[in-house]
């Protein structure tokens, strides 16, 4: 099974993942503070808007599910795409109550959505025997985006533009990922490379 890790598209696909789910922790790790400091709510508001959150998470679940079974490639691309675009978006809607709700149930869905493709890409690259040390390492590879996000959420509060900004490091990590399935994609199409 360890073979599977001379294999560029298990590589790629764990990288995917990584800064797939980073971009998710680099915001909400620093949920409550967002929510109280800048968009104004109360400190007892943050959990039942985290219930929200948690609303987009099953259901997100389930549609990247739905989406991965019935076309990998696509609902990769697209799920990663959403991701960027909820975060990106909601940067400019952090000052408003109801439009900070609604975003951070869009949030808890579009991370969802993300990990049955990404979970499916490394299986499907690892292939065979390779499958269980792959399923393995990628959920690793999820707790580790989930410690990069959180640093680097961190740090650009601790030491750059501030608390107003991690939506937008937020959404750069997914972007990343994005370039990542596409270098992969281009490896899938030149066989002799992509073993």
């Amino acid at each position: 099974e360890l073979a599977v890790l001379k294999r560029p598209q298990v590589l790629l696909g764990l990288l995917m993942t990584v800064l797939g789910f980073g971009g998710v922790f680099a915001v909400f790790t620093y949920i409550q503070p967002i929510l109280t400091q800048i968009t104004g709510f109360p400190l007892a508001a943050v959990s039942p808007i985290l219930l929200v959150f948690g609303g987009g998470l099953v259901a997100g679940n389930f549609l990247g599910g739905k989406f991965a079974d019935r076309a990998l490639t696509p609902a990769l691309f697209g799920t990663l795409a959403v991701l960027t675009i909820v975060m990106v978006a909601m940067t400019f809607f952090l000052e408003n109550k109801i439009a900070a709700v609604i975003f951070t149930g869009l949030l808890g869905a579009a991370a969802f959505a993300t990990v049955a493709p990404l979970q499916l890409r490394v299986m499907e690259a690892a292939g065979g025997a390779g499958q269980t040390l792959a399923s393995s390492l990628n959920i690793a590879a999820f707790n580790l985006g989930n410690a990069l996000g959180a640093w680097l959420g961190g740090t650009v509060i601790d030491h750059g533009p501030g608390l107003q900004a991690v939506t937008w490091i937020g959404a750069f990590m997914p972007a990343a990922a994005i370039i990542a399935a596409l270098y992969s994609l281009r490896l899938a199409r030149r066989p002799a490379l992509a073993c």
